[in-house]
């Protein structure tokens, strides 16, 4: 494939799947687990067993890698799965690191299953550059980022970071789920590894689960990660593959749609007078617009958060309001969402009591406007 193509051409070129048997052009499900071998053992479909690879997650994996300008991808069955596989190539006495405001299950799964293997787990305030030199150890492994942040919207310099993490000779890894590669490609900026919850926007309508890794080099890191996939089988099923690939020939055009609705509710907001803070790296307020302005391509996402002034009752009951924006968990369909974070999170989170996470759909952006305007008042 020419990989010199544009962003738009390269996500629908690279998920056709040519049915030659039929002449479909509509990508075939391939739902079989098992694949025919020769009489001398060999396999020449290149197929052997399901768990191991299939026709639709090849065609997924090639695609996200050729998206991420990586070299090798690999689809697990959530975006959680893909961060445990990765976490389980850490061995004990290794020193991980995370941001404070990290995905929240994404730290519970570090502590609850490899901070008692010997693997230390630490958080630190991944935007202060001066806090993240200070925090990487000669035992550090791997510095995990998430660029935007779930759900405060701090922004971290991938370029940075990474060179930090390679000078001890880290891993360094971003949750690239919020921008997608559409806004941002982490792998360019010295990146060692981009994830992405594929339920989200590659998936693009609330409907799938998955998870992917994609990797800047082939070598001993994709071999240890081709394993962990196999041997523990967390791997989506042929058609979730398929509804992803499918997502993935609109991504360009809903992520580019979300995000100018995004940026203009979010002007909104800033100016409410019942708004105290809008987290949204996009307005030049925030603390760190200049970084993201120089790692994102064309925009700043789909996805921000509001501070309403009051109490975390306050903000809940504001949610009520709201007609247009359904009031659930998860993020990047075509419809848009809102959620109180900090009571799904739980007391210990770092999420502010009356923080709001948007997730910002494709409905017309003035109807948005409109419905928090009313919810407001």
């Amino acid at each position: 494939m020419n990989k010199k193509l544009k962003f738009e051409t390269l996500a629908i070129q690279s998920t056709q799947l040519p049915d030659k048997t039929t002449g479909a052009v509509a990508t075939p499900i391939n739902l079989s687990t098992t694949f025919e071998r020769e009489a001398d053992g060999s396999y020449k479909s290149g197929f052997v067993y399901s768990r191991a690879e299939n026709p639709n997650r090849q065609l997924l994996e090639d695609s996200l890698a050729v998206l991420e300008k990586g070299a090798v991808g690999f689809a697990f069955s959530s975006g959680m799965a893909a961060i445990t596989a990765l976490f389980n190539t850490l061995k004990s006495g290794d020193h991980l690191l995370l941001p404070h405001d990290v995905y929240y299950a994404t730290k519970v799964m570090a502590e609850m299953l490899f901070g008692d293997k010997g693997i230390k787990v630490e958080t630190v305030v991944m935007s202060d550059l001066k806090a993240v030199k200070k925090a990487i150890k000669k035992n550090t492994a791997l510095v995990w980022l998430e660029t935007p942040s779930n759900p405060q919207l701090n922004v971290s310099d991938i370029a940075k970071i990474s060179k930090m993490a390679h000078k001890v000779g880290a891993i360094c890894a971003v949750d690239n789920t919020w921008p997608s590669p559409v806004l941002q490609r982490p792998l360019e900026h010295g990146a060692d590894v981009s994830m992405h919850s594929t339920s989200k926007y590659f998936g693009g309508h609330s409907d799938v689960l998955g998870g992917c890794l994609i990797l800047k080099e082939k070598g001993p890191l994709a071999e240890q990660i081709k394993s962990i996939q196999t041997l523990t089988g967390g791997v989506p099923s042929p058609f979730e593959c398929w509804l992803v690939t499918r997502g993935i020939k609109t991504l360009h055009v809903r992520v580019m749609q979300q995000t100018k609705n995004a940026a203009k509710l979010a002007t909104f907001l800033e100016q409410h007078q019942k708004i105290e803070r809008v987290n949204y790296p996009g307005l030049k307020s925030h603390p760190h617009h200049k970084v993201a302005k120089k790692q994102m391509i064309g925009g700043f996402g789909a996805m921000l958060s509001v501070q309403v002034k009051g109490s975390a009752k306050n903000a809940m009951k504001l949610t009520g309001r709201l007609r247009l924006f359904t009031t659930a968990t998860s993020l990047g369909g075509v419809e848009s969402l809102v959620e109180h974070r900090k009571s799904i999170e739980g007391p210990d989170s770092p999420t502010p009591d009356n923080l709001l996470r948007i997730s910002v759909g494709l409905e017309n952006v003035e109807d948005l406007i409109a419905d928090w305007r009313q919810a407001l008042r």
